[in-house]
């Protein structure tokens, strides 16, 4: 023991030489957000995220603090599911998972309600577990479209859906009083200041023109839902600036790769494979800093076209740091509780977000103009973020330097001491 702690020193010394040092952040800009929650056994990460997302607009907007229920929610949208599953006769996709826009459509057709009126499960005590329920839900919906195939289908076969779901998320309320007040749901959103046809869903793949609406291709868009197509840098640069005029942002990407750490809260894209790291750096992997891989559009397109890079869970994007010897970072509200080490967040690095978002959600004001144009969403004066030529996206920042735009200020980071990236096109 005394001769592992005497090497210690020595170890760390040798790790600073090569230019690896311990995650050191500093913030740059942080939104507000309510406290982390966990999502538990089942797949709403949309949910919890998307509330999450709609908590800081409301704060945002002016009407305080307030825990959205989830699963009032996540019952709408399973009934939704279950019944475009039983319309396109057992073709359509029947799981727990979803995306940003099924929560937005939901609220707009229904409304919000607080989770202390409807915590959706049948003992507020214990946590969330999906298990049953959607395995129920799939056996019901197989054996009705079955009876539909045949010609038997009962005419109430949406209410046997609905009994199954009251039984396990209880009675949906048609009104609620809160804080003294009496609501309806869609009542509370207005109260809320709510407007889901404010919020516009963003992506960045090359298979589709650019500054065009296209359905993106992934599981979890039952709907259909179409995103609007930008160069990745001009994605990025919203990104960034929505967080800079005081929006959140909500994040839809992959977590599924050898750069996620939920225990330690980082996310990198190494420039070293794991299978190629030495045992010492393997286990300072998340600890000290390391180099990543430059991300480009082409790389980008690579994985998602070879289903590498898929979307497999959303989180809230509140805030932007500088990592002392790496830059930019953005700080990202998971829903798996608060036990990891940066209590429930992610820190995640601008080579992580470029490679691994699928789509970002976001309040259209926080735009700039030129893109609120192109979208047709309205002339608001805004942060002007230049866009770029279609097809054609800006070169990146040179390493080290991030510009950071807030009001019509403009303020460079220095340049890190760190090694050179590798900057070929991957």
């Amino acid at each position: 023991m005394k001769k592992s702690s005497f090497l210690l020193p020595i170890l760390f010394f040798a790790l600073y030489l090569n230019g690896q040092e311990p995650y050191q952040f500093t913030e740059i800009k942080m939104q507000v957000a309510t406290p982390v929650k966990s999502q538990d056994r089942t797949g709403t990460c949309w949910a919890f995220s998307t509330a999450s997302f709609l908590e800081s607009e409301a704060k945002r907007l002016g009407k305080g603090e307030h825990d959205l229920s989830e699963m009032y929610v996540v019952r709408h949208v399973y009934r939704d599911k279950c019944e475009h599953y039983v319309r396109r006769q057992g073709t359509a996709n029947l799981t727990e998972g979803g995306l940003a826009h099924d929560l937005l459509r939901a609220v707009a057709r229904y409304g919000l309600v607080p989770e202390s009126v409807y915590p959706g499960k049948k003992d507020p005590s214990r946590p969330h577990d999906h298990t049953a329920i959607a395995s129920k839900l799939k056996t019901r919906c197989n054996e009705l479209v079955s009876l539909g195939k045949k010609g038997a289908l009962p005419p109430n076969w949406l209410m046997q859906i609905d009994t199954i779901l009251d039984a396990e998320f209880g009675k949906l309320p048609a009104r609620f009083k809160y804080a003294g007040t009496e609501y309806t749901p869609p009542g509370f959103r207005d109260y809320l200041n709510i407007k889901p046809a404010d919020y516009v869903n963003l992506t960045s793949f090359t298979h589709h023109p650019f500054f065009a609406d296209f359905v993106l291709e992934v599981p979890d868009n039952f709907y259909n839902e179409s995103f609007y197509n930008i160069p990745l840098d001009d994605l990025m640069r919203t990104l960034q600036n929505a967080i800079q005029m005081g929006y959140t942002v909500e994040w839809d990407g992959d977590v599924s790769n050898e750069g996620f750490s939920t225990e330690k809260g980082i996310a990198i894209v190494p420039q070293k494979a794991w299978a190629d790291k030495a045992a010492r750096d393997q286990q300072n992997t998340f600890i000290l800093t390391e180099n990543e891989q430059a991300v480009s559009q082409a790389y980008r397109q690579e994985l998602f076209d070879r289903q590498i890079t898929q979307d497999d869970h959303l989180m809230h994007i509140t805030g932007m740091l500088d990592e002392a010897n790496s830059g930019l970072f953005y700080a990202v509200k998971n829903s798996w509780g608060d036990k990891n080490e940066r209590k429930g967040y992610i820190y995640a690095s601008e080579a992580y977000l470029r490679l691994n978002t699928i789509s970002i959600t976001v309040h259209k004001d926080a735009l700039s103009q030129d893109l609120r144009k192109q979208m047709g969403a309205g002339t608001t004066p805004n942060t002007p973020v230049k866009l770029s030529v279609p097809n054609q996206p800006t070169p990146l920042a040179p390493e080290g330097k991030f510009k950071k735009v807030e009001a019509e200020n403009t303020i460079v980071l220095p340049p890190k001491t760190r090694a050179t990236q590798d900057t070929s096109d991957h």
